[in-house]
């Protein structure tokens, strides 16, 4: 068995390793809106009782309206995590998996633990009929590749000719909606959306799978019943259903002083979607020591040591805190 892949939020592994109590460390290695919108009230019922059809009924019908589905409802699942480990069961036999890459390491893993032959490709057009089926992350995770709808469509209609499924992965993507293939109705697309992220509550564990019903309904059997739980389907259909321009305005806003202060310190964007920032630098994994020893985390990247990816402070005080770290770090 393969070793479990290191991702963002490792607060306890830093802190052991490099001092200080958790709660005074600044988080910036995930990409995870550090300005989540105020809770709303979750009934007494959601708590008691296991998550019945009305409530689950309720979040997909939110969900179809925001992510702009249209007729295809979007299945709750409880994270796309749990999703992601059941995609080997779609891919027809004797077939290859294309990947690309580099991007978020889960689906690689759960493709060769799942015995399957995985291509991790740089380009879209290394993709062969072999290929049954393709994934691609937009905007991309770490480096915030992006691809038009148009392009893909034209992508999913080459895997689907040859039998394959096309497999997007817009976590990313609510601060980019016109990236957004949720509308799609060609039956090779299935996409995943993360609802943590975006909306700052990422230990809700929720996503949702839009495609075709039969591959839905295929997702929802094999999770099995009340996979997601009541107070995340309550809290979805609220959010959901209300107005997102100010979490997308505090979001572009957090995002822009953050980009100041990495400018300000002679550092290159290698490239942003909103929630998370790549900076390419020959020295990125000093850089990510010494901001650890600040107790600052960022994300870095053992295939890529000139990498380093930032996520989002949650205010002034988080920029600056970064700014005079940086700055102790430019003038050593």
């Amino acid at each position: 068995m393969s070793a479990p892949i290191q991702h963002g939020g490792g607060l306890a592994a830093a802190a052991e390793l490099y001092g200080g109590r958790i709660e005074d460390w600044l988080d910036l290695s995930t990409g995870i809106n550090p300005c989540p919108p105020p809770l709303p009230e979750i009934s007494p019922r959601a708590w008691h009782r296991l998550p019945d059809q009305e409530r689950e009924q309720a979040a997909r019908d939110a969900a179809r309206h925001y992510y702009r589905s249209g007729h295809r409802l979007p299945l709750p699942v409880p994270g796309t995590q749990s999703v992601i480990q059941l995609l080997p069961r779609l891919v027809r036999p004797g077939a290859r998996v294309a990947i690309l890459s580099p991007t978020y390491g889960e689906y690689a893993r759960a493709f060769q633990q799942a015995g399957l032959a995985v291509d991790q490709i740089a380009d879209l057009d290394a993709i062969t009929r072999n290929h049954g089926l393709v994934v691609v992350v937009n905007p991309n995770n770490p480096d915030a590749r992006a691809f038009s709808p148009e392009r893909l469509t034209l992508l999913a209609e080459e895997v689907g000719r040859n039998g394959g499924l096309l497999v997007i992965d817009e976590a990313f993507g609510d601060v980019l909606p016109q990236l957004s293939m949720a509308g799609s109705a060609h039956p090779s697309v299935i996409i995943f959306r993360s609802f943590g992220k975006f909306f700052g509550l990422a230990g809700i564990r929720l996503g949702f799978v839009i495609a075709d019903e039969r591959i839905t309904s295929q997702f929802a059997e094999w999770l099995g019943p009340w996979a997601v739980s009541g107070p995340a389907l309550e809290i979805a259909a609220d959010l959901l259903s209300s107005n997102v321009e100010p979490i997308r305005g505090k979001i572009a806003e957090r995002c822009h002083a953050l980009h100041a202060v990495l400018r300000d310190a002679g550092l290159e964007i290698r490239g942003e979607a909103g929630l998370l920032t790549l900076v390419e630098d020959q020295r990125a994994g000093d850089l990510h020591t010494h901001l650890c020893r600040h107790h600052i985390l960022t994300r870095k990247f053992d295939y890529r040591g000139d990498w380093l990816r930032f996520g989002l402070s949650p205010d002034q005080d988080g920029d600056r805190r970064l700014a005079e770290a940086l700055k102790v770090w430019r003038n050593r």
